[in-house]
């Protein structure tokens, strides 16, 4: 029947597109992506990096693989939370323009897309948080879907380009986001390179670029997931809440260990532009800690502070505690 032909025509230019915009991210009509349904195409990449992790038990493990995992785990995550979020998000410092591509290039590697989609989708968070227009919120969809569901979908595939004119005005960020499967890729190179080299001059360290890019791609990427988005789902369910914000949002001291001191997530709702989120001293933000010095060697510059008025407020405001604590 021509209705069921052209049914079949409509369904593989549809994968022929996600499959592009594995590469292309600004392919295709933006306008019709407004579906919240699941799209199996786009979620292919993210479950191959999950199973690659399997691989490890082909490559073995070695030293060498173990300390650059962990080191590129905690250099992406800074590059995310200090650069990703505190600067393209909410602008709490000022550099230039050749440490603002090289973070978001790093920050690029960690396959969390690129700096533009990602401080325009961070930005419509706080101005839906926790409501129906929240597209990764818990309180109103669910632990898992905000979790990992959520970039699943046509809706939040989109870079909302008129959440981000201040940073869309610059070419390489630009460049940067809509081919946001450069930067991984290139990481994905260069440590296959450094491995082989590794193997060809120093064997006794056992290592080759088949382990590395597991180990240092791969495995380190999908922990460095999962440590990122549990400010989206956990950070709105557990721990709590020492300010009274119209949303759900929790301080939790494990999550701002895990990641870098992005856990005091109630602070942050309170008072967003502040370069610290670790409002109190004994509130360990390690994100903070690195811009500060940064600032000290003229690398950043023009830290937000958090008022006055915010901090009295935070010692002597009414504290909340969630169930889970």
């Amino acid at each position: 029947m021509p209705g069921e032909t052209g049914m079949t025509s409509i369904r593989k230019k549809s994968w022929l597109l996600n499959i592009v915009r594995w590469f292309d991210s600004y392919a295709g009509d933006d306008a019709k992506m407004t579906s919240t349904e699941f799209n199996w195409v786009r979620v292919i990449p993210f479950l191959i990096l999950h199973l690659a992790c399997f691989a490890a038990f082909w490559t073995g493990v070695s030293t060498v693989a173990v300390v650059t995992c962990l080191a590129l785990f905690w250099l992406r995550m800074f590059a995310i939370t200090a650069f990703y979020h505190r600067y393209f998000s909410h602008r709490s410092y000022k550099t230039n323009r050749f440490w603002q591509f090289v973070f978001a290039l790093i920050g690029n590697m960690s396959a969390q897309r690129g700096p533009l989609w990602w401080a325009a989708h961070h930005r419509a968070h706080h101005q839906y948080s926790d409501t129906e227009n929240d597209l990764h919120s818990p309180v109103q969809r669910g632990f898992w879907w905000s979790h990992m569901g959520w970039f699943t979908c046509d809706a939040s595939f989109k870079t909302q380009q008129k959440r981000i004119k201040d940073f869309a005005k610059f070419p390489e960020l630009r460049f940067l986001d809509r081919y946001d499967s450069f930067a991984p890729l290139l990481l994905i190179a260069l440590l296959f390179i450094a491995g082989e080299l590794l193997a060809s001059f120093k064997p006794e360290l056992g290592t080759n670029g088949a382990q590395m890019v597991v180990w240092g791609f791969v495995i380190s990427t999908v922990l460095l997931f999962h440590s990122t988005v549990t400010i989206n789902s956990l950070g709105h369910i557990w721990g709590s809440r020492r300010f009274q914000t119209k949303d759900d949002s929790r301080n939790n001291a494990f999550l701002a260990l895990l990641t870098l001191g992005e856990g005091w997530h109630n602070n942050h709702h309170r008072y967003a532009t502040s370069a610290r989120q670790g409002f109190y001293w004994w509130e360990v933000d390690i994100s903070y800690m690195i811009l500060k010095a940064m600032s000290w060697v003229g690398i950043i510059h023009s830290l937000k502070p958090v008022p006055e008025h915010v901090l009295k407020e935070g010692r002597h405001g009414k504290r909340t505690t969630s169930e889970q604590e």
